[in-house]
């Protein structure tokens, strides 16, 4: 571990006004570099984060930073006041794998500066600042993220949060942010809606917003927002625990976030003044283990299953399509079958493990090619693992002859099975049409299959 100090040691108490990073050489910066800050010779410190999170970067994935009190745009500045009596020590540290040299120092902060005044005394009472990070991946259904536990006497100004779920684009927004003050078994401040309690409201916006105070970007797939409580910091006299987890009325979205492959990425930088001693701050792990989770797996930490090819002939399938799978949604398709038509858009936010789907409002179709003649057995899969509007209720048809009627829950998924028989695919294609029978909802479909008859796909698949 490499590590840079910058000790400042007085008679007199002082004010800190700024501090300045410089950028690296390289003017990239990830968490393997973390900034820490001891007052007054504690052995623990007050402040302990990746630096590029404590000035308002998660993860280093953006090139400016705008708010009124961090920012970033080829070097780090904050500007929060951090008093202190008799000494400060800043470090910033290099924990990644890199042995010292100069490629290492291509890529370390290069310069710094604190400004600072002096002040004849300190109330006896004023807090020290204090920052600390974490990153967890939770069924947030199961259990709440803690984002703060905090004893003394102290305020909360302000936090950045991350929320993603890893390989998806989305992510729920309905969990509150309760602020628990003084052991208290309910909270005092209570936000309802995440997107609400960084200013904005149905949801996060579609483009950045990005204020003096609150702010939303887009991070990963996922969301990243900060607001500080400069005007209206939450003050507390013990203590103080800052959770994000789902209201005792939202059972759907307990079920739905407590099922395996529903995990999700949260991440928090959280910045309070207390009185000291202050509590241990959690501490940061491995830089492996800092690394935000990969944008490339939806059932995170797990892995997909799918079916092989030779797995799907040897029970005699011949098409096998993965409705509005990211990638790759087609997964076997023998000679002469193809979709080459639908109206479907594409929807990743069920619960996993069949996280897609293709959606229409009022009919949804499909145009299925196959060998003149054949014949089989046509499945389609169907779930409404969200319950749209109550629960999403839908009619079937293939070649405009109604095969099912989806009248009550499908919550939980159906399969719907309907003969292909030689006369309907004697010109070599049918639709397949979904028609919405409930109004504000809409018609979905996660899989389309198609099972040969079994002589025909003995034919089809000889030799293969």
């Amino acid at each position: 571990m490499l590590c840079t100090a910058l000790t400042v040691f007085v008679a007199l108490p002082l004010f800190s006004q700024s501090l300045h990073f410089a950028m690296p050489q390289t003017l990239e910066l990830g968490r393997d570099v973390a900034l820490r800050i001891y007052w007054d010779g504690e052995e623990a410190p007050s402040v302990d984060c990746p630096l590029v999170d404590f000035f308002g970067d998660p993860a280093g994935q953006f090139e400016q930073v705008n708010t009124a009190v961090v920012n970033k745009r080829r070097g780090f500045n904050t500007y929060f006041p951090m008093p202190f009596g008799t000494s400060a020590k800043v470090v910033v540290a290099y924990e990644g794998p890199l042995p010292a040299g100069p490629e290492l120092m291509s890529k370390m902060p290069c310069y710094s500066y604190v400004m600072y005044r002096k002040t004849k005394a300190l109330p006896p009472e004023l807090g020290y600042f204090h920052a600390c990070w974490r990153q967890q991946g939770l069924y947030l259904g199961d259990e709440p993220y803690v984002a703060l536990e905090a004893t003394g006497k102290g305020k909360f100004v302000g936090w950045g949060v991350t929320m993603r779920t890893p390989g998806r684009k989305a992510y729920p927004v309905d969990m509150n942010e309760d602020f628990f003050i003084d052991g208290e078994q309910t909270p005092a401040v209570s936000m309802q809606g995440i997107e609400d309690s960084f200013g904005f409201s149905w949801g996060f916006p579609p483009s950045e917003n990005v204020f003096p105070l609150t702010g939303y970007r887009e991070f990963l797939d996922g969301a990243a927002a900060y607001r500080f409580f400069i005007n209206d910091a939450i003050t507390f006299e013990k203590s103080l625990r800052v959770l994000i987890q789902f209201g005792k009325e939202e059972t759907w979205f307990k079920k739905a976030f407590g099922k395996s492959g529903s995990m999700l990425e949260l991440s928090s930088t959280v910045y309070w003044y207390q009185t000291e001693p202050h509590a241990p701050l959690p501490a940061l792990p491995p830089v492996a283990q800092r690394a935000p989770a990969p944008t490339d797996n939806p059932l995170w930490p797990g892995k997909e299953e799918l079916p092989t090819p030779e797995e799907l002939q040897s029970r005699g399938v011949t098409f096998h399509m993965r409705c509005g799978r990211p990638e790759k949604d087609m997964l076997f398709a023998a000679e002469g079958y193809a979709l080459p038509e639908h109206n479907g858009q594409v929807y990743t936010g069920f619960a996993p493990p069949i996280y897609y789907c293709l959606y229409q409002e009022k009919e949804l179709t499909l145009r299925l090619q196959v060998p003149k003649g054949v014949s089989g057995t046509l499945r389609l899969y169907c779930i409404d693992s969200d319950n749209f509007m109550g629960g999403r209720r839908q009619a079937i048809f293939l070649d405009n002859t109604e095969i099912s009627r989806l009248d009550e829950s499908f919550e939980d998924g159906v399969w719907i099975e309907a003969p292909v028989t030689p006369e309907m695919s004697a010109d070599g294609e049918f639709e397949i049409m979904i028609k919405n029978l409930r109004d504000k909802a809409n018609v979905v479909l996660s899989m389309v299959e198609m099972v040969a008859a079994p002589a025909q796909s003995a034919r089809l698949f000889r030799g293969s």
